[in-house]
């Protein structure tokens, strides 16, 4: 037997939130936190990092703290790793910066990333951000030393700018390939700057509707397994019902295909996948071996962000098991 056969949980870094409970509204309490924890159990993601996303600073005076809370909790701190503050230090230009509010969005600043800081009780463990934004680098070498790893997202840097960036201490990049304009010049542009970065690991949303497959495959060739990432990006209406929803201060449309997206704006709006979905699609298009999806979907997760799974003591994890080219939860031997 294959010695990752029957291992449990993959980890996942980026979780708005789930079942309709959304990580960056002003009414989540760490009931709700504990619904998610549950529901995403039951779907093969042992542990993740729940993800606030840009919103209006009286938001952020109430999530952070409750997000917090929720860490300390004996039955959820095994499968919370740190918070993921996607914002709201982001491009405000239309199409780098996808859902985000434009009105809601911050130049970089060491004195507002503190006080998020202080509002998270220090669990803030990645920060997405624009590096090309007036005050970034700095931002990038002070988020590192007190700790948290930073990625690249919701950016239109140049190569230079890139690099710099990663001199300052950025890691990664937050959903390669989205969170970018749809019109960008043939090259140089950030997709290639990027993918071209062996300093960078590259988060990717391969829940079908992010990226074409074409594209996974080449990101996944370049990167390799061992500087690949597989997030959801899942929605706070993921596992709902298709039909009409406001995420974000937006309508927005969740369809039976799982596509979710603003119709008006024609963007999509996070994903309604689960890890165990996404790593099973990268299973699907890619020729990555069972223990190299387990690195892209576990155990890289992990190393970025500095973190172990423990044991935990009351939620129990499903069985994950490899069959055909797919992860299957539960089943015999």
């Amino acid at each position: 037997m294959d010695r990752h056969q029957g291992m449990r949980g993959f980890v996942d870094l980026q979780v708005n939130g789930f079942l309709g409970v959304d990580f960056s509204s002003p009414e989540l309490d760490v009931e709700q936190v504990r619904r998610v924890v549950i529901a995403l159990l039951d779907r093969g993601t042992a542990a993740f990092c729940p993800t606030v996303v840009t919103s209006r600073l009286e938001s952020y005076e109430h999530t952070l703290p409750v997000l917090a809370r929720a860490m300390e909790e004996p039955d959820l701190a095994p499968h919370l790793l740190g918070i993921h503050l996607e914002g709201p230090f982001l491009s405000p230009e239309h199409g780098a910066r996808g859902a985000h509010p434009k009105k809601h969005l911050h130049p970089p600043s060491v004195n507002l990333y503190e006080k998020l800081r202080a509002l998270a009780s220090d669990r803030i463990c990645l920060l997405t951000l624009a590096p090309e934004l007036p005050g970034a680098l700095e931002l990038i070498r002070h988020a590192r030393r007190t700790g948290a790893q930073v990625s690249l997202g919701h950016h239109i840097a140049d190569r230079d700018t890139i690099a710099r960036a990663c001199e300052y201490g950025a890691t990664a990049v937050t959903h390669l390939g989205n969170g970018i304009p749809n019109q960008i010049a043939r090259h140089p542009n950030p997709l290639w700057d990027q993918l071209d970065e062996d300093r960078l690991s590259a988060m990717l949303i391969v829940d079908g509707h992010h990226l074409p497959d074409a594209f996974v495959r080449v990101v996944a060739r370049v990167k390799g397994p061992d500087r690949l990432i597989v997030v959801s990006d899942a929605a706070p209406v993921a596992g709902l019902p298709p039909g009409r929803y406001e995420v974000l201060e937006q309508e927005a449309v969740l369809e039976e295909s799982g596509r979710f997206w603003n119709p008006r704006e024609d963007h999509l709006i996070g994903s309604s996948a689960s890890a165990l979905e996404c790593v099973n699609r990268l299973a699907a298009v890619s020729s990555f071996t069972e223990a190299e999806l387990w690195r892209v979907g576990r155990d890289n997760p992990l190393s970025l962000v500095g973190k172990s799974l423990g044991e935990p003591d009351i939620l129990a994890l499903p069985e994950l098991r490899f069959r055909d080219r797919c992860f299957v939860i539960g089943g015999g031997a």
